[in-house]
């Protein structure tokens, strides 16, 4: 997934201000389950929500106002009801790495119960995953 960064993405240094690196993080793994035809909204209304509960993030370098950012994830682990994502934020022109992350999501109800994931999103992230290595 591409980000462009704007003036509004920056702080008073110029430079991405650090909250939004996990911003980015999000519009990426939403975007990974879309392109796999798992949608944020229907899952919630199916029952599925899926939080972050771990964030594990390191800053390698600055990126600022009009850098295109490459912001990929990864699966790393399937659980019963949980997800770990390993993400990255590359810069586009210099592939220089901006931000790495470990991102662990579970999967509850609306009521705030553990579930198991769904199994064919399982099913998907076990192939994923199996691809990978």
């Amino acid at each position: 997934m591409l980000v462009r960064i704007y003036y509004e993405d920056t702080d008073a240094g110029g430079v991405v201000y650090h909250s939004n690196y996990i911003k980015y993080f999000e519009r990426s793994r939403t975007e990974y389950f879309r392109n796999r035809n798992f949608f944020v909204a229907e899952l919630a209304g199916n029952g599925f929500v899926f939080p972050v509960v771990r964030l594990e993030i390191d800053f390698k370098a600055p990126a600022v106002h009009d850098d295109l950012l490459i912001v990929t994830t990864s699966p790393l682990r399937v659980g019963r009801s949980s997800i770990t994502f390993s993400q990255k934020i590359e810069r586009q022109n210099d592939n220089k790495v901006i931000v790495t992350g470990i991102v662990t999501l579970a999967c509850i109800t609306p009521g705030f119960k553990a579930t198991r994931i769904p199994l064919e999103m399982r099913q998907m992230l076990e192939k994923e995953m199996e691809q990978l290595n």
